[in-house]
């Protein structure tokens, strides 16, 4: 397997190190998953801006985590669960809930648990979710346009965690607390 750097903004190619560098603004520190992508402009920038219109969308922060988890988890990608559970937890969801998503299995939280049923149902079944699997999300309190920023959140994860996956990068010291294995 090839070796793949995780680059700083000084070693990452010139048309990455602006996204690297507002991203290192944004996350005050910065992130192996997007220094490892900054090999490629066109994966990073892409990464970038699809992650900065699914942030500005009209899910609260642990809703995304919720998803962000789910997708990471289904995907089998130990660097994107242990950094969304981070998250989640310093987001304020219940330890419970990241504990549940984290082991495959529903949250008790309702409306996490509608997320995280249709984003891996979506993953799973390759977008052929049945009309019952969309109504329990709907049912939840969620709107049918809601439904397509489930889907980004896949699309930004897929790109996380194949980066991650592919390239064996490693989890940061900030993240280890919440390492994953996939079972």
């Amino acid at each position: 397997m090839p070796t793949f750097t995780v680059h700083t903004i000084e070693s990452a190619p010139e048309q990455s190190r602006p996204t690297l560098q507002a991203l290192t603004q944004k996350f005050g520190f910065l992130p192996n998953v997007m220094a490892t992508m900054a090999a490629n402009p066109v994966l990073l920038n892409g990464f970038a801006g699809s992650f900065g219109s699914f942030h500005g969308g009209s899910l609260d922060e642990c809703e995304k985590q919720a998803l962000l988890l789910t997708n990471a988890v289904t995907i089998k990608c130990p660097w994107t669960v242990a950094a969304h559970s981070t998250f989640a937890l310093e987001d304020g969801m219940a330890e419970s809930d990241v504990k549940a998503m984290r082991e495959g299995r529903l949250p008790a939280h309702p409306k996490y648990a509608a997320l995280s049923a249709l984003t891996r149902a979506l993953i799973e079944k390759r977008g052929n979710v049945s009309d019952a699997e969309l109504e329990r999300f709907t049912s939840a309190g969620y709107s049918q346009s809601q439904i397509f920023e489930v889907i980004a959140s896949i699309g930004i994860s897929t790109m996380a965690a194949t980066t991650t996956n592919m390239a064996g990068t490693p989890v940061e010291d900030r993240f280890k607390a919440q390492a994953w294995n996939a079972a």
